[in-house]
Parts: structure tokens; C-alpha cells; sequence
């Protein structure tokens, strides 16, 4: 639903404007990279706009700290309704490295409410298109297999030996029909354990 009303608010171009709460200009720095006409992102409809008032969007880059907090809310309420929120950074999601410091009152979900977020530190320039093309439905999402590399168990090396020969596989789940190991019970009326 909020992906339809995103493509019919932003149909033909999303003009952003870039906030740096606090962050250590590795976020910004990738930013302004992608505004260049190597990536050229006006392709998309994406612009940079110097006034609050003027964006469609918010790229929030850094940790809130305390002293950038109420800028922060006073850019986003000056941005007119519909509005996004893009959280650039591990800083501006979660706070960083600096999110339990004195200073700093974590990632841009504590000030503002965030629509997305771009990971990284500092994120490419490839995902930062990729975030916006996808909050703007020009892209799918694209999601990675998940492939398990431990064992949900410990099994020790002689009876994980065994089921790989047996079964060719690693990953077994407890109490299934078809469990060969049986882990210390009776099979056929025979004891294993010994």
C-alpha cells in the first residue's frame, strides 16, 4: 500500500534534501558522489534541492547528537506532506559506533520517523540508487538465498561423520521420521547408546 502511494505521489521525480546530523562525511561524501554525472542520477528524477521546503525526500546521514536534534525535526517538519525518509549510514540507523556515547541520541528513528534504510559505512553509491529506485518501485527487491553454514546442534565428529555418509547432508533436524542417528535411543530394538 505505502509502495502505491509512494508511486503515485513521486511519479516523475523525487527532489531530495541531504542532512547531516552528525555523521563523519564518509555518508555525505558518498552522497555527493551520486548527484555526479558518473552516476547520474537525474535520470530517475532525483535531484538535490537546497531548501526543506522545496524536497520531496530527507537523506538523513550521522548520529543524532544533542545539539543537531531539534534541527533535525525542524527540517523534517519542513518538508510538505508526502514525504520520505532515508536513513544513510549504520550511524543514521542505529547510531554507529557512537550509539551509547554521552552525545549522541542514537540513529535518525529516535528524532524523525524513517521510512528506509541504506546500510553501509559509509554505503556505495550503488545502494544508495538502489535504496531510492526501490522505495520509488523503478526496482524489485532483490533477495540473497539464505544458506545456513552451522549446525543448529552439537553433534559430535563421529556421529556428524556418520549421517554425512549416510544421508549426504549436514544440517538434520531432531525428530524426523526418517532419523538415522537416533542420538542415544533404540532403533529396531536394538540399543544404541553403547
Amino acid at each position: 500500500m505505502l509502495k502505491k502511494l509512494f508511486q503515485r505521489a513521486f511519479r516523475r521525480s523525487l527532489w531530495v534534501y541531504h542532512c547531516n546530523s552528525g555523521a563523519c562525511n564518509g555518508c555525505d561524501i558518498e552522497i555527493l558522489n551520486v548527484l555526479t554525472p558518473y552516476y547520474d542520477v537525474e535520470r530517475f528524477g532525483l535531484r538535490l534541492v537546497g531548501s526543506p521546503r522545496h524536497a520531496d525526500a530527507i537523506l538523513l546521514s550521522g548520529a543524532v547528537t544533542r545539539p543537531t536534534l531539534p534541527l533535525v525535526k525542524k527540517v523534517y517538519q519542513a518538508v510538505p506532506a508526502p514525504k520520505l525518509v532515508f536513513a544513510v549510514g549504520s550511524c543514521a540507523i542505529g547510531g554507529g559506533c557512537w550509539y551509547d556515547t554521552y552525545n549522541v541520541t542514537g540513529g535518525g528513528e529516535k528524532a524523525i520517523p524513517v521510512n528506509y534504510f541504506i546500510p553501509g559505512c559509509p554505503p556505495r553509491p550503488e545502494a544508495i540508487i538502489y535504496g531510492v529506485a526501490l522505495a520509488l518501485g523503478l526496482v524489485d527487491k532483490k533477495v540473497a538465498p539464505v544458506e545456513l553454514k552451522q549446525m543448529e546442534f552439537p553433534v559430535d565428529m563421529y556421529r556428524w561423520q556418520r549421517l554425512l555418509e549416510t544421508n549426504n547432508v549436514i544440517y538434520k533436524l531432531l525428530g524426523e521420521e526418517d532419523d538415522r542417528l537416533n542420538f542415544g535411543g533404540k532403533r529396531d530394538g536394538q540399543d544404541t547408546a553403547g
